[in-house]
């Protein structure tokens, strides 16, 4: 097939791009290398099934010709990072919804199978675990900037099944759920690279509030194989996935064990939200995906362990040093 990846020379793009090409695929990049960078793809541009275009995702003229030229339309390109929405907001809203706009309307146009990513943000702090995709959800105010990132990816959503309700588009969209691998970076507040790279220098690890929050991490090489597996899964088409794991950790805990894995002499620093981001910060205290639907369609089972993916970037962390 003809792929087309935006935001394809980001952390889970580059990766998917990596997988894509290697199944035999000829496969286009594109993205604007705002949060992302070349070095992710840099072994794929001498092959001759890869294309690298720099550009973004709101370049409706630039879009329409890579668009029209593919097959299956894989749309990652959004404003990531809890520091980037916090102190970005304009940005992220956007990126994320005038970006998705453009990529739907053209992926109609020219009648395109598209997979959409979205974020298990969108759930925002329900209670009500796991999260099923069809459960209600519960968002904070709007005084907090961090919930413009999830009711962006909101509004991608909407439009998304808006134009396979009205006009029959062949999309997917999935709801990541805190993955993580090499080449994920930690300039925008990903939270275990900067664990990582804290622990190899033997720097203190800053926590954010009191490290009881949970979340579910996964393999970055789990999401990939999912990916691979939906533009041909028609029972996919029209709906919402979650992608992820479900086996929780505390930030403390995550903390701790990289700590343990990396030989770290680190300690462990509480900061508060306001010490951390200097303005007043609504956080989920767990976060937990129901993976039914995803294990229905397309038997997904993550494969690898959370100590497998973090010996995985202190590896790669270690390298880059």
């Amino acid at each position: 097939m003809k792929i087309l990846i935006t935001g394809g020379a980001g952390f889970i793009g580059s990766h998917l791009a990596d997988a894509t090409v290697a199944a035999g695929n000829e496969v286009t990049v594109v993205d604007d290398l705002s949060t992302s960078s070349l070095s992710n793809v840099r072994g794929l541009l001498t092959s001759d099934r890869f294309q690298f275009v720099l550009g973004s995702v709101c370049d409706q003229t630039a879009m329409t010709v890579l668009v029209e030229r593919c097959d299956v339309i894989f749309h990652l390109a959004a404003a990531v990072g809890v520091d980037l929405i916090v102190k970005r907001p304009v940005h992220t809203i956007s990126t994320n919804i005038h970006g998705t706009e453009v990529v739907l309307q053209l992926a109609n146009a020219f009648r395109k199978r598209i997979i959409l990513a979205s974020s298990s943000e969108v759930y925002g702090k329900s209670a009500n675990m796991p999260f099923k995709e069809d459960a209600d959800v519960v968002l904070g105010s709007t005084r907090f900037s961090r919930w413009s990132y999830a009711c962006s990816k909101m509004i991608d959503e909407f439009l998304a099944l808006a134009y396979h309700s009205e006009f029959d588009l062949q999309a997917t969209i999935c709801r990541f759920f805190n993955t993580i691998g090499p080449r994920q970076t930690g300039d925008y507040g990903m939270v275990v690279p900067r664990f990582v790279c804290k622990a190899l220098r033997n720097e203190p690890i800053e926590i954010y509030g009191t490290g009881e929050q949970s979340r579910c991490f996964c393999s970055v090489a789990d999401i990939v194989n999912a990916l691979m597996k939906l533009p041909d899964c028609k029972q996919a088409i029209g709906e919402v996935i979650n992608l992820g794991n479900d086996e929780p950790i505390t930030i403390k805990e995550l903390a701790t064990k990289i700590v343990r894995l990396t030989n770290s002499n680190s300690k462990l620093r509480f900061l508060s939200y306001d010490q951390a981001y200097g303005r007043p910060f609504d956080d989920m205290h767990e976060r937990v995906p129901d993976l039914t639907k995803a294990r229905q369609m397309i038997g997904y089972q993550p494969a690898f362990s959370l100590d497998q993916t973090l010996k995985q970037v202190i590896e790669f962390e270690s390298r880059q040093t």
